[in-house]
Order: structure tokens, then C-alpha cells, then sequence
């Protein structure tokens, strides 16, 4: 069977702001997918994005590898946690990339979640991280919120899309 993505709705931010918030997701598909170019506004090389569930920043656990262009390392928490990625000191006009997979969002069972993210700069060191995280929740998805770890804005033309995935 093909998969048939859908968009459900997406933006980009013509000014900062405090995150990206998707709400009354519809519970018409079988998976979710988004996908974001992200940069924050703290004053830093890196900040950590996070995601919310149904407004919950609770009850999350995940697993971690990541590297940097010269060694790699794994690490654990337990945050809705999505990659290190571009903060406003780091190469100038360069966005950071994450592709957030949500499989099976409507089932009564705990939510897994694939994260693929990478940063983009000049610099020697960029970080490039592989989640897997857990929400353990039964209930539906029918919010998902994403902001930064510092709690800093995400700037102008971060952008954010959700899709839903059928099979057909």
C-alpha cells in the first residue's frame, strides 16, 4: 500500500515567537509527520527544540545519538526533546532542519516518536541527532506545540508543517 500525506496546516513566522502550535488535529489519519526549519533567538550556537503533546511537557523519556563532524555520542532525558539545532549566534541567516515521525497518534497506547535532526553552519562543529522518544499517554494526539529549550523566541522564518499519513 502507498502512503498519501496530507498537509494538514503549516506556517512560517514573519516575526519571532514564543513556538509553533498545531491544534484540533484531525484524528482522520493513521500517522503524523512535521517538519521544521528552526532558528532561536537566545544568544547561543545551539538551542534545544522541544515538542509538546496535548499541551504536556510530561511523561516523555527518550534516547539520543548524535554527532558533531568528530565524535559521536548518545545521551538520555526525559523532555520532549528533538535535536541541538541553529541559535541566533551561529552562522548568520542559517536554519536548522527537523523531520518529528508520530506513528499511530490515535491509538489507545503510549506515542513513540522518530526525530531526525541537523543543524546548518559554517562552523567546524554542527550537531546532527537520531531521537527516539516516548510519550507515555494513551490518549489521542490532537495538539502538537514545538518551542525552545532556552525559552527564547523562535525567529522570523522558522517554519513548521504537519501532515497527516494515510494508507491508501
Amino acid at each position: 500500500m502507498a502512503n498519501t500525506y496530507t498537509l494538514i496546516a503549516g506556517t512560517t513566522l514573519g516575526t519571532a515567537a514564543a513556538n509553533i502550535d498545531f491544534s484540533s488535529i484531525p484524528s482522520t489519519y493513521t500517522d503524523l509527520l512535521l517538519k521544521v526549519s528552526f532558528r532561536s533567538a537566545t544568544a547561543a550556537l545551539y538551542d534545544g527544540l522541544y515538542i509538546k503533546l496535548n499541551n504536556a511537557s510530561t511523561t516523555f523519556t527518550y534516547r539520543a545519538i548524535q554527532g558533531n563532524g568528530a565524535a559521536a555520542s548518545s545521551f538520555n532525558g526525559t523532555v520532549g526533546y528533538a535535536g541541538d539545532l541553529n541559535a541566533n549566534t551561529s552562522t548568520a541567516s542559517t536554519f536548522a532542519s527537523a523531520e518529528i515521525y508520530i506513528p499511530n497518534y490515535t491509538a489507545s497506547q503510549n506515542k513513540s516518536m522518530s526525530i531526525d535532526a541537523v543543524g546548518e553552519t559554517n562552523a567546524t562543529t554542527i550537531y546532527s541527532h537520531l531521537v527516539a522518544s516516548l510519550w507515555s499517554t494513551t490518549t489521542a494526539i490532537n495538539q502538537v506545540t514545538v518551542y525552545t529549550q532556552s525559552g527564547s523566541n523562535l525567529m522570523a522564518y522558522t517554519s513548521a508543517y504537519l501532515y497527516g499519513i494515510k494508507n491508501s
